[in-house]
C-alpha cells in the first residue's frame, strides 16, 4: 500500500481552507496534518512537521506567499509546494515557479483541479491548472520577470490585504464580488477601500484604476471595449 502524502495548508481564509480540507479528505492518498492562517505560523508548522506537500496562498496577512515559498524551498528543499491563488496573471505564475513552487492552481478551479495538481506535484511534475510540460515551465522559469513598476512609496504603506483588495477593485469587481472572492464581508471590503483611498490620496474609482494601471498592477486591456 502506498504511503499517504502529508499536506499542510497555509491560507488565511478559514472557509477556503475548509473547502480544501474536504477535497483532500476524500482522497486516501493524501492526509492533512496541519493548517495555518499566516506565513509565520505556517513556516513554523512546516519546519516542525516536515510534510510532503504544502499548499500556499499568495496573499497572506503577514507576507507574500511567494516569499514564503522561497523560504520553504531554502529550508526544506524536499517539500513540494503548490500555490493556490485567485491571481491568474502570468507575472504571478512566473514568480511562483521561480520561487520554488512546482504547482499553481487558480482558486476558482481548485475544486476540480486540486487533486490532479497534488498528484502531479507529489510525483515531481509541474502543474499549472492543466497538464503543462516540464519544458514549458522551465522556459517560464528562465525568462526574466518584467521589471517591477511598483515603486510608489504610498503603495508600500498598504497592507497585503489592502493591496489585494485594491487590485480586485481596480479590475472592476464590485465590493460584493471582492468579498465573495476573499471570503470577507462587503462591509470589510468597503473599510479596506476607504483606507486605500485615504493612504493613496485618491478620490474616485477612476483615479484608483489609473493609479493601478500606472503601477502595472492591472491589464489596461481589461478596460477597453
Amino acid at each position: 500500500m502506498t504511503e499517504k502524502k502529508n499536506i499542510i495548508i497555509i491560507d488565511d481564509h478559514p472557509l477556503f481552507r475548509e473547502g480544501l480540507k474536504t477535497i483532500i479528505g476524500r482522497d486516501s492518498r493524501f492526509k492533512l496534518v496541519g493548517e495555518a492562517g499566516s506565513g509565520r505560523e505556517g513556516l513554523a508548522m512546516v519546519k516542525n512537521l516536515k510534510p510532503d506537500l504544502v499548499i500556499v496562498d499568495i496573499s497572506l496577512p503577514d507576507q507574500s506567499g511567494i516569499q514564503l515559498a522561497r523560504e520553504l524551498r531554502e529550508r526544506l528543499p524536499e517539500t513540494k509546494i503548490m500555490i493556490v491563488s485567485m491571481h491568474s496573471k502570468i507575472d504571478y505564475i512566473a514568480e511562483a515557479f521561480q520561487a520554488g513552487a512546482t504547482g499553481y492552481v487558480v482558486k476558482e478551479s481548485a475544486s476540480e483541479r486540486l487533486i490532479q495538481g497534488l498528484e502531479a506535484v507529489a510525483k515531481g511534475d509541474y502543474f499549472l491548472d492543466s497538464s503543462v510540460s516540464h519544458s514549458v515551465v522551465e522556459n517560464l522559469m528562465k525568462s526574466p520577470l518584467k521589471t517591477a513598476k511598483i515603486t510608489d512609496s504610498d503603495y508600500a504603506t498598504l497592507t497585503p490585504r489592502e493591496q489585494e483588495v485594491m487590485r480586485q477593485l481596480a479590475e472592476g469587481l464590485s465590493s460584493k464580488e471582492v468579498a465573495e472572492k476573499l471570503f470577507i464581508s462587503p462591509k470589510t471590503v468597503e473599510n479596506h477601500r476607504a483606507n486605500i483611498m485615504s493612504k493613496l490620496g485618491l478620490h474616485s474609482t477612476i483615479e484608483l484604476i489609473r493609479y493601478a494601471a500606472k503601477l502595472g498592477l492591472i491589464d489596461v486591456d481589461l478596460w477597453k471595449d
